[in-house]
């Protein structure tokens, strides 16, 4: 019997503790997330929202000339995919927390700072990356406060913070033209690697020098640098032809002395112009 009565009170028990762990209730200011592609670039917010309820909001609420996180609850988060410039400043890739000053006159101060998960309590002045000023705008009542990115094209974008009658616009540029040029030279890159490989093993290990010329020329026909077109001076004068090998080395010669921290084989090319010369 007593064993009963105990096994009915654990019963009870775990049913009014799953009862409470699935009960919830509307949050004063629930999370919110806003995602949106430009250009090449993802523009993130993760924010809590909270409402105006017929508060008085700037200077009570918020207090001007104060430091606030730009939300509520929390660290309020912006992250980029890709690098950005801000006011001037280039913003790396990565994730950074948000604050703003507003002020009773004049413009208002937009913060980017390095520690993403920094609130009003946790923030360092050390660790802003970006401060700009922003000219506070005059909007129709948002009883809620509301992240957007707008007007956003593939080279620039603008973060936008509404709440109350007041709208803040941060100007964000991207680099999608550099990024794109960028993307491209590496797909060019890696297409040309596999032949100019394949022929300085002929080069090198094979001594297939007729071989090694017809997959440098197909590295050659996907992108000219100084590594290619030296690899050809060689297969060349190994094959006796250095008459044809000599212009060869001065072009990568002069391709290589573009980058010089990349070319590896300058004292190579030098001494090579210099004995070729004479045949």
């Amino acid at each position: 019997m007593k064993l009963s009565i105990v096994l009915f009170a654990l019963a009870v028990s775990f049913s009014v503790e799953a009862s409470a762990q699935s009960f919830e209730l509307p949050r004063p200011s629930p999370n919110a997330k806003l995602s949106q592609m430009a250009g090449l670039t993802e523009i993130a917010v993760e924010y809590s929202s909270p409402a105006v309820r017929g508060r008085p909001i700037w200077g009570t609420l918020v207090k001007y000339g104060e430091l606030w996180r730009a939300g509520a609850n929390a660290a309020t988060k912006i992250s980029f995919s890709k690098d950005v410039t801000i006011g001037g400043t280039n913003v790396p890739a990565g994730a950074y927390s948000a604050f703003v000053i507003p002020q009773q006159k004049g413009a208002w101060s937009f913060i980017l700072n390095k520690d993403a998960g920094a609130s009003t309590s946790a923030y360092k002045k050390e660790q802003d990356l970006v401060r700009v000023d922003v000219k506070p705008e005059t909007i129709p009542l948002r009883e809620r406060l509301a992240y957007a990115v707008t007007d956003f094209s593939n080279e620039a974008a603008t973060l936008v913070l509404e709440w109350e009658k007041v709208r803040l616009s941060v100007p964000v540029k991207l680099g999608t033209d550099a990024q794109v040029t960028a993307a491209i030279k590496a797909m060019e890159d890696g297409a040309a690697q596999p032949y100019l490989s394949t022929a300085r093993y002929m080069l090198e290990q094979k001594k297939d020098y007729d071989a090694g010329l017809q997959f440098v020329e197909k590295a050659l026909a996907i992108k000219e640098d100084w590594l290619a077109v030296w690899t050809k001076a060689q297969l060349l004068a190994a094959k006796g032809n250095k008459k044809d090998a000599y212009p060869l080395a001065q072009k990568a010669q002069e391709l290589g002395e573009k980058t010089p921290q990349r070319f590896f084989f300058a004292q190579d090319v030098k001494a090579a112009i210099t004995d070729w010369k004479k045949n």
